[in-house]
């Protein structure tokens, strides 16, 4: 009887192993330097906890399917992302989403039944290291404050990833999400550069939501979300602008 395939990992992780006292006592974390394992990706994951920070310098979007979520876009071909340089530095000045400043932590489950959430990381990225200056547990092995640290910013993440999961789940009930595209035109072009493959907001359902449903959307702070990916649209110029420079100083 054939083995069931291995469940994919998440974007940017390449072999999740759980960190524990006993099997990594003498480990300690390297400072990173660069980003370049974010630079095969056009689009990122983010919390609606990160929309008015995340506005400024990107469109978000919505994946396709029923357990969509939002997407910082970085780049508009697949592959791209134009914030981060040969060298692997992200654009300074410019957000960095939480997503990618967990890895190569997270929080998983060890076992398909298990109730908690255990501390794991990608023993591939090279951050977490044997003889590592910067300890993960101490002498008692006892976790120390860079693994407090850790464990907080990842439990941070797990309950922001669960507002964003409510904040979803309340836009498809009330039928606000469609097929989204983006049509950019620039001097130069005799046909505009047209994107699609993600979901937005419809702003004529928007515009034309019962009054009840209105209030809740304010008094919960979903308004706010909602207008924050609509205006995090004009970044789509943006982008743009950055992959095709001879073509946006036409």
């Amino acid at each position: 009887m054939a083995s069931q395939p291995a469940a994919p990992l998440p974007l940017f992780y390449q072999n999740l192993i759980p960190l524990t006292s006993d099997l990594h006592a003498n480990h300690g974390l390297v400072e990173r330097t660069e980003l370049k394992f974010a630079r095969g990706t056009h689009a990122v994951p983010i919390t609606v906890d990160e929309f008015v920070s995340a506005q400024r310098h990107y469109p978000i979007v919505f994946s396709d399917g029923p357990e969509g979520v939002p997407l910082a876009l970085v780049g508009l071909r697949e592959g791209e992302n134009l914030f981060v340089d040969a060298d692997g530095r992200w654009m300074e000045g410019t957000y960095v989403p939480a997503y990618i400043r967990r890895h190569p932590f997270m929080l998983a489950r060890l076992t398909p039944d298990a109730n908690v959430l255990s501390l794991v990381f990608d023993d591939q990225a090279g951050l977490v290291v044997d003889g590592g200056d910067n300890k993960l547990f101490d002498a008692d092995k006892q976790p120390t404050q860079a693994t407090k640290n850790v464990l907080q910013f990842c439990e941070q993440f797990e309950q922001a990833i669960a507002r964003t999961k409510s904040f979803m789940d309340e836009l498809n009930k009330l039928g606000l999400l469609m097929d989204g595209q983006a049509q950019i035109q620039n001097p130069g072009m005799d046909q505009p550069a047209t994107f699609a493959g993600f979901k937005m907001i419809d702003e004529q359902k928007l515009q034309n939501i019962r009054g009840d449903q209105a209030r809740k959307m304010v008094q919960n702070g979903m308004l706010g979300l909602v207008y924050a990916h609509l205006f995090s649209l004009s970044q789509m110029r943006t982008l743009f602008a950055m992959a095709n420079p001879e073509l946006a100083a036409a």
